[in-house]
């Protein structure tokens, strides 16, 4: 069994924490089969912290053989809700140590997880607790003599495959609908961000959870996650991710057992400033919801629509915000500083984006570079004199550079806003009622924010449109994705 322990002494966060880092099976901390390790780098860095045990094939074949032992339809909505609540207690009373791993190997700084990723988490659970024990079906009119009545049954087996920005946050608003309705859980966590989610797993111990309800098996996509993704006694795939990643999901489903499947993947936010907006709120919602995480989220507001009337004023406001946040730092500094990018992986893959803007004739009002030697920094980078087919403008950048553009009336911008294969989210500012209820109702997107950028409720359902995919997280309406449906009738009069 291997544990790695990280001292700290700041003022921030002081002592230390332990995590195993071993794969999570049958309710136990075990090897797996094949040896194989992986290396977690802190991004702030680059330094590795620790290595970790990477499963494989036969890993996720007993993680699976476990779960479908479990659980089910033996135990009430009562119990799974005392569970969940239990857990989520767990993690408010280790918050600290869970927002520290969390910072270690996400790079995001300890404050802003602490204040933001924690207490969203346990919020998540603690909503789903709730529902655990008021899920139910319909009776169902049809003649005198039937008694038709329809059952919300668990699914079984669910994997859930989760992604490196927010990895703590994005797992348990899978486990917790997939629990809550009474499913099983095999949770392949990235392999790049894994060491909160391998804390999770000691909290799912203490909290009582029978063995095998929640397995966790760190690994790489190409091995783990294509093996359960493959595997034909999974019931239902949980995916956060990228698209490509989302298709080749699909593409295993339709060759094993045709699961199914619930998707959140890429998205190109249009967020769109008119003239009769608030600047000031405008400006610092706009850079929040771009730079925040170093712009690593699903949701970032990256293609920025401005009206011609206050395009130079916002321009201005937006250059000053970026460059008075391309200050980097560990996690740990006293102030927040700019977050870095996850890997070099990632690194490389920003640079390259931000050359082919350059090459296809954009301009850099701010920011295009690497900062500093160490870690993984990139500058907050804006670029203007874009074409809608550059490169840029087209894909997800997942990182802290957006495309700036002007427009001059609402048919233009709402013509450009849709023209993307992404449809996961959109923010607008404006003062205009009618305005904003009318694009409210045209964007091409699932979730609208007006003068605010994208944030989250434990009660509101978010999910994709177009490429970025489909099924709900979040809201009553997740429990749809975990759960099947079975109508039953009762002759209790017709007969031949």
């Amino acid at each position: 069994m291997t544990i790695h322990t990280q001292q700290f002494d700041n003022s921030l966060f002081n002592g230390s924490v332990s995590v195993n880092t071993n794969l999570f099976i049958d309710g136990e901390f075990v090897d797996p089969l094949e040896r194989h390790d992986i290396e977690v780098t802190d991004p702030t860095t680059g330094r590795v912290i620790t290595t970790i045990a990477a499963g494989g094939k036969k890993d996720i074949d007993r993680a699976i053989e476990a779960a479908r032992t479990t659980w089910g339809k033996n135990v009430s909505g009562t119990q799974r809700s005392h569970l969940l609540f239990k857990l989520g207690e767990l993690m408010e009373k280790h918050s600290d140590e869970l927002a520290a791993l969390e910072t270690l190997d996400s790079g995001k700084h300890y404050i802003h997880v602490k204040t933001a990723d924690p207490a969203q988490t346990i919020s998540d659970l603690k909503y789903y607790a709730g529902w655990a024990d008021k899920l139910g079906g319909k009776t169902i009119e049809t003649d005198p003599t039937k008694f038709v009545y329809t059952i919300h049954e668990p699914i079984g087996v669910v994997g859930v495959i989760t992604p490196w920005n927010f990895p703590l946050l994005l797992a348990c608003r899978k486990l917790g609908p997939a629990l809550a309705t009474g499913n099983c859980v095999v949770l392949k966590p990235s392999e790049v961000a894994p060491l909160g989610t391998l804390k999770l797993a000691e909290l799912i111990q203490e909290a009582g959870f029978p063995p095998g309800v929640v397995n966790i098996v760190p690994g790489l996509g190409s091995v783990a996650g294509q093996a359960l993704a493959e595997h034909p006694d999974v019931g239902t795939i949980a995916f956060t991710g990228s698209t490509l990643t989302g298709r080749k999901i699909m593409q295993s489903s339709g060759n094993s057992n045709l699961k199914r499947i619930t998707l959140e993947l890429g998205g190109k936010t249009p967020n769109i400033i008119f003239d009769d907006a608030d600047i000031e709120q405008a400006v610092k919602w706009t850079d929040i919801g771009l730079f925040f995480h170093a712009g690593q989220m699903c949701t970032a507001g990256t293609r920025i629509y401005i009206q011609e009337g206050v395009y130079d004023k916002v321009m201005e406001q937006l250059v000053a915000a970026a460059k008075a946040s391309a200050n980097p730092g560990t996690g740990f500094d006293l102030t927040p500083q700019l977050d870095p990018v996850v890997s070099q992986t990632q690194l490389d893959r920003l640079l390259g984006y931000i050359s082919s803007g350059k090459d296809q004739g954009a301009k850099i009002a701010v920011g295009g570079g690497r900062l500093g030697k160490e870690g993984y920094f990139i500058e907050p980078t804006l670029f203007t004199d874009v074409k809608p087919d550059m490169k840029i403008v087209k894909e997800e950048i997942f990182g802290p550079v957006g495309v700036v553009i002007k427009f001059k009336i609402e048919e233009e911008v709402l013509r450009a806003a849709n023209d993307s294969a992404y449809g996961l989210s959109a923010c607008i500012y404006t003062k205009d009622v009618d305005r904003a209820a009318r694009f409210v109702s045209a964007l091409e997107t699932r979730s609208v924010r007006v003068n605010i950028t994208s944030i989250a409720f434990s009660q509101v359902s978010s999910g994709g449109y177009k490429q970025s995919g489909f099924g709900k997280d979040l809201g009553e309406y997740a429990l749809e994705d975990y759960t099947s449906v079975k109508a039953v009738t009762i002759n209790h009069g017709q007969k031949l």
